[in-house]
C-alpha cells in the first residue's frame, strides 16, 4: 500500500516552523510592547499625568482606561516602579524569554543580586509557581499576621448565564476557623436528603448552613429595605432576573413568595417605571433599586464600581429637577464628589447616553484613544 507523498510531509514541517516561527515573533514584539507599556506606566505615576481624568489612583485610571482589573493594574504599576533596577529580567520581557505575567509576579521578590538566576528558574516553571513564590517571600519579609489580615478578602460573581453564584473568600487562617466552624455546626443540622452522596451531601449542607447563617442574619435586620432577593420581573415570565445579575426560575420564585415581602412597582404603557416626580429629593427605595439595577455600577465611563454608590440627580434637584429614574444614575462616591465639588457636569438622561465634561468644558471618553488620533494630537 502506497504511503502518503514524501513532500507532502515536508510541506506540513516546513509549514509548521514557519508558524512558530511567527508566533514566537509575535510574543517576543508582545513582551516589548509590555516593557514599553510598564515604562510609560511608571511615567504616568512620577507626572501624574493620570490626575485630569476623573480617577481616584493610577490603578483605577489604568482599568477605566484599559478595562484591565483593579489588582492587576496594582500588580503592573509596582512591576513598572521595580523593573529599573532589574535589567535582566526586563531583558527577558524585551526577547520574548518571559512573558508578562510571570515578569510581574518577579519583580515582587526579585533583587540585582538574584535575577540571574531567578530568570532562568523562572523559564521552567509557571506562573503560579512563581507567585506562590513570592506569595512566601513577601510573607517573610513582613510581619506574618499584619500581611494575612492585609489580605483578606471575598468576591463573588454570577455564573453559568446567571444561573449559579460563586464565592471565593481568603481569611487568616484564625478568622477562616471561625468561619469554618460556624459552617460546620449549622450543617449539622440540616438533614441529607435521600438523593445526596455522603461526600457531596456533606459540602451541599455547608452551603445550606451558609445561607441559613446570612439570613438570619438579615431577619433581624431592622432596616425596611433589608430584601435579600429583588426579583425583575413580568406576569407569566419563566425566569426573573435577580439583582445583581443573577436568574431565578419561576419555581424558585414561587417558593420564595412564600415567605417573601412583596413590594409592586408600577410601570407606564411603555414599561417606564413612573417617578416621584418634585415630591421629594430622595428616592424611595423601590426607585433607587431600580435604578441601580439599571446602571449595574457607577456611571462614569469605564467604572462600574458597585459598592459604595449613590443615586444622583443629573439636573439638580435645586435646579428644578425631578426624582424620576429619567433624571438619576448610579455614581460612586468618588466621582459624585467630582460632579458636587470638583466643577465636572454631566449632560444626556440616564435613559441614554450620558456624556461627562471636565471642568474646562472638554468632554471626557472612556477608552484609549485612537492610535491614529493620539499621533494626530501629538504632531
Amino acid at each position: 500500500m502506497a504511503g502518503p507523498p514524501p513532500d507532502r510531509h515536508v510541506e506540513t514541517m516546513d509549514e509548521r516552523e514557519l508558524l512558530l516561527v511567527q508566533i514566537d515573533a509575535a510574543h517576543a514584539a508582545l513582551g516589548a510592547a509590555h516593557r514599553r507599556f510598564l515604562r510609560l506606566i511608571a511615567e504616568m505615576q512620577r507626572t501624574r499625568a493620570w490626575e485630569d481624568d476623573g480617577a481616584r489612583d493610577l490603578a483605577q485610571w489604568l482599568w477605566m482606561r484599559y478595562g484591565m482589573s483593579d489588582w492587576k493594574a496594582r500588580r503592573w504599576i509596582e512591576a513598572a516602579d521595580t523593573l529599573p533596577t532589574l535589567p535582566r529580567t526586563s531583558e527577558a520581557l524585551d526577547r520574548g524569554e518571559l512573558g508578562i505575567d510571570k515578569v510581574v509576579e518577579l519583580a515582587r521578590f526579585a533583587a540585582p543580586d538574584t535575577e540571574d538566576g531567578l530568570v532562568t528558574w523562572a523559564q521552567q516553571v509557571s506562573a503560579a509557581r512563581i507567585r506562590r513564590e513570592g506569595d512566601l517571600v513577601r510573607a517573610a519579609r513582613t510581619d506574618d499576621g499584619a500581611d494575612a489580615d492585609q489580605r483578606r478578602s471575598v468576591s463573588w460573581a454570577y455564573t453559568d448565564e446567571g444561573r449559579r453564584f460563586e464565592m471565593h473568600a481568603e481569611l487568616p487562617a484564625a478568622q477562616g476557623a471561625v468561619v469554618a466552624t460556624a459552617m460546620e455546626r449549622v450543617a449539622s443540622t440540616v438533614p441529607q436528603l435521600p438523593h445526596e452522596t455522603a461526600t457531596g451531601g456533606a459540602a451541599a449542607r455547608r452551603a445550606d448552613a451558609l445561607v441559613a447563617i446570612c439570613s438570619a442574619r438579615i431577619a433581624d435586620d431592622a432596616d425596611p429595605d433589608r430584601a435579600t432577593v429583588v426579583v425583575h420581573t413580568r406576569a407569566h415570565a419563566q425566569v426573573g432576573q435577580i439583582e445583581g445579575g443573577g436568574v431565578a426560575p419561576r419555581s424558585t420564585l414561587e417558593r420564595l413568595l412564600c415567605t417573601a415581602r412583596i413590594e409592586t412597582v408600577h410601570e407606564d404603557a411603555d414599561g417606564r417605571v413612573v417617578g416621584v416626580g418634585r415630591i421629594t429629593r430622595v428616592p424611595p427605595a423601590w426607585l433607587l433599586r431600580q435604578v441601580r439595577y439599571r446602571d449595574q455600577g457607577c456611571r462614569f465611563p469605564g467604572c462600574g464600581t458597585r459598592g459604595f454608590t449613590q443615586a444622583h440627580h443629573i439636573e439638580f434637584w435645586r435646579d428644578g429637577g425631578r426624582t424620576d429614574l429619567d433624571n438619576l444614575a448610579t455614581i460612586c462616591t468618588w466621582h459624585h464628589k467630582l460632579v458636587h465639588e470638583h466643577g465636572w457636569w454631566i449632560k444626556g438622561t440616564a435613559e441614554d447616553e450620558l456624556r461627562w465634561y471636565r471642568p474646562d468644558g472638554t468632554r471626557y471618553r472612556a477608552g484609549p484613544t485612537p492610535v491614529d488620533d493620539a499621533l494626530r494630537e501629538a504632531s
